[in-house]
């Protein structure tokens, strides 16, 4: 099938991909997954009876009417298509797939008889991505002009707060470490590299330096 290269190309992402075939007869509307297709839903093989309205269900709510709309166009149409969009397992994980499919054979009023493809699982792969785009994040923020700059920068992305939040959070850890803001900064400055910025191990190391910090909300610092 023609768009057999979306999925080719789904895949040449990495091993870190799952694939699986389906079939849709559009006269009866009976569905057929290969394992894999129920193992990216969260299912064991033949656990249940895929329909269109089980496929939909698991869409995520805010994807679920464009996939209606391409599974209509594909339906009426038969053209290739391919529709990137998140599912929600049976287990109540959020997954990020590709569809791609095609019409095949022709029905009695000249429309296709069914569709056939591919479901790609792509999650592990767009989650290296965000990872790989944190840690370029974090290693800009910690190009500021100042160390101290600096480590308000790295605080405010792991933390997800605002710079002045994060130097709000430095100085309520200076005072409950009796340090000088300055000297709390080139510690997590200089952690950075040994951390290779990596920003699960940078969090790690912040809740550990920053804990108590955490639960003040004002203070005043030693002279920095």
């Amino acid at each position: 099938m023609t768009q057999t290269t979306g999925a080719e190309r789904a895949l040449a992402l990495g091993t870190r991909t799952r694939a699986g075939a389906y079939r849709l007869d559009l006269e009866t509307q009976h569905w057929w997954w290969s394992d894999d297709v129920y193992a990216i839903h969260g299912f064991a093989p033949h656990e249940v009876v895929p329909t269109t309205e089980l496929l939909l269900a698991h869409k995520h709510p805010e994807d679920r009417d464009h996939v209606v709309a391409v599974l209509d166009e594909a339906s009426r149409t038969g053209t290739a298509f391919s529709c990137v969009h998140r599912i929600v397992d049976a287990r109540g994980r959020e997954r990020v797939v590709v569809v791609v499919g095609e019409g095949q054979g022709t029905a009695a009023h000249g429309r296709s008889a069914e569709l056939v493809g591919y479901f790609v699982d792509v999650t592990d792969v767009v989650d290296d991505r965000a990872q790989a785009a944190a840690t370029v994040s974090i290693a800009a923020a910690a190009q500021s002009r100042s160390v101290i700059d600096q480590a308000v920068g790295v605080v405010a992305f792991v933390e997800e707060i605002d710079p002045a939040a994060a130097f709000l959070v430095l100085r309520a850890a200076s005072n409950d470490a009796n340090v000088p803001i300055r000297v709390l900064a080139r510690a997590i400055v200089g952690a950075l590299p040994t951390l290779r910025h990596d920003p699960a191990r940078v969090r790690q190391f912040l809740d550990g330096l920053l804990a108590p910090a955490h639960r003040v909300t004002a203070g005043a610092a030693p002279g920095a």
